[in-house]
């Protein structure tokens, strides 16, 4: 048997390649849409492709079955209550796909979304029952999946507690190996660990701890961070299929689209060009703040320190589902500049009077300790407020590394307002050198 493990670790997804090596037959469960990888895997290891298995409809990413189907000829497999607008052969519960000796066997397992599956599989040269099990957007390891990205919260959430119910009817040495891993938006307490065992997760993932339906339903839907561009990539990914995109470009100007530039912090504040948005490649989760803070239907010209970072970029941000490209810019014009705030200078500002803090953090992260008197608007959300902000004092942004404090300084400065980031250090290294912190207890916690 032929098992292998593709994890993007930008976005947290993971991708499966399953083939039987005797009959030199595989398929791919949840292909991303950079479906190179598992071209050259299968020729690497002497299979041919023959489908591919979607557990559900993707929210957060877009899939790369249409490029396998449109130029390579692969069905695709997904559950009928998909409802897809792509030719596609139907799943149902208990069925079962051959590659080989390797069978695929269909586990409905619906609360994330309506046709959620899993897919348990079977080494039938070892025996006939499950070695590992696909669990998509269902199980984690550590957590269990949200079921309020489809489907009203609570009754998401009953039927994910149902179809976690029939995972743990497997035996605890069945490995799991989950649709996700830390970094997605899909579950905030799942682990960076790749894989699992229902014996582990019956023992230590919180989510099975809950015995109790009400008491899962209770905790389950309190609603978190929404992926960004989630219509759209639902949309994308269930309709017809999107094939392969043309190669990015380079460019001898401006290029006529909103400026995002992926270079690294320090050389954005170096010089940049007006009113582009700054968002690393190298940041970790680059296609989800792209996608969070770029403004919506416009074209985008990318500027890079390399053509690398550049198809980077572009991979990562049609990854998203921003197709829009307009080209990309090597070296962009320093046109404008930007000065970090270090925390000892924002010891002073503060004692002076002479800014305000705009915590960028998501709530629940303030609650556990903040500046007095800062204001807290996420980073995904700054563009939304930064009328708010207009005439008033400079801005400092601040978060916990200083990852997401420079995306949304170059957010506001973009959009005409006096803005420094805390580049290196955030929250904790302020309470660390003595300065005050608050933190807020929420009713209920």
């Amino acid at each position: 048997m032929l098992f292998r493990q593709f994890v993007d670790d930008d976005l947290g997804c993971a991708s499966y390649l399953i083939g039987d090596e005797s009959s030199g037959e595989a398929l791919v469960v949840d292909p991303a849409f950079a479906v190179e990888q598992y071209l050259a895997a299968a020729e690497h290891e002497g299979v041919r492709l023959i489908r591919v298995l979607e557990t559900h409809t993707h929210a957060d990413h877009v899939s790369g079955h249409g490029r396998l189907a449109l130029d390579h000829g692969l069905p695709v497999s997904i559950h009928s209550l998909a409802e897809p607008g792509y030719p596609f052969d139907p799943l149902a519960d208990g069925d079962e796909v051959a590659i080989g000796s390797v069978c695929v066997r269909v586990i409905h397992t619906p609360g994330h979304r309506p046709e959620h599956c899993a897919f348990a599989v079977i080494d039938r040269e070892r025996g006939d029952e499950p070695w590992l099990t696909l669990t998509g957007d269902c199980l984690f390891v550590g957590d269990a999946g949200r079921p309020d990205l489809a489907v009203e919260a609570a009754e998401g959430a009953r039927e994910l507690y149902r179809s976690l119910q029939r995972l743990l009817e497997l035996s605890d040495g069945v490995e799991i190996h989950p649709g996700h891993v830390a970094g997605s938006l899909c579950g905030a307490g799942m682990s960076s660990k790749p894989s699992s065992t229902i014996g582990f997760e019956r023992r230590f993932n919180r989510a099975l701890a809950r015995q109790d339906e009400d008491e899962f339903v209770a905790e389950s839907i309190r609603a978190g961070v929404r992926p960004p561009n989630m219509e759209r990539i639902v949309e994308l990914n269930c309709g017809p299929f999107v094939g392969a995109q043309r190669p990015i470009e380079a460019l001898n100007g401006g290029g006529g689209g909103a400026p995002l530039d992926v270079r690294s912090a320090e050389d954005f504040a170096a010089g940049h060009a007006r009113g582009a948005l700054s968002v690393p490649i190298d940041g970790g989760g680059f296609a989800t703040k792209a996608a969070f803070v770029l403004p919506e239907g416009e074209r985008v010209v990318i500027h890079a320190a390399t053509e690398e970072e550049a198809e980077r970029a572009a991979r990562g941000l049609r990854s998203v589902g921003i197709f829009e490209l307009a080209g990309y810019l090597l070296g962009p014009p320093a046109q404008e500049q930007s000065t970090e705030v270090a925390i000892d200078e924002l010891d002073r500002l503060l004692e002076a009077d002479e800014v305000e803090v705009l915590d960028v953090r998501e709530p629940h992260e303030r609650d556990g300790g903040y500046i007095p008197g800062s204001r807290n608007i996420p980073y995904r959300l700054v563009r939304e407020w930064a009328d708010d902000l207009v005439g008033g004092k400079p801005v400092v942004t601040i978060c916990s590394s200083g990852a997401r404090a420079g995306v949304a300084a170059s957010v506001l400065a973009a959009a005409g307002i006096d803005a420094r980031p805390v580049l290196h250090g955030g929250i904790q290294d302020w309470a660390d050198r003595g300065g005050d912190t608050v933190s807020f207890r929420r009713c209920g916690s």
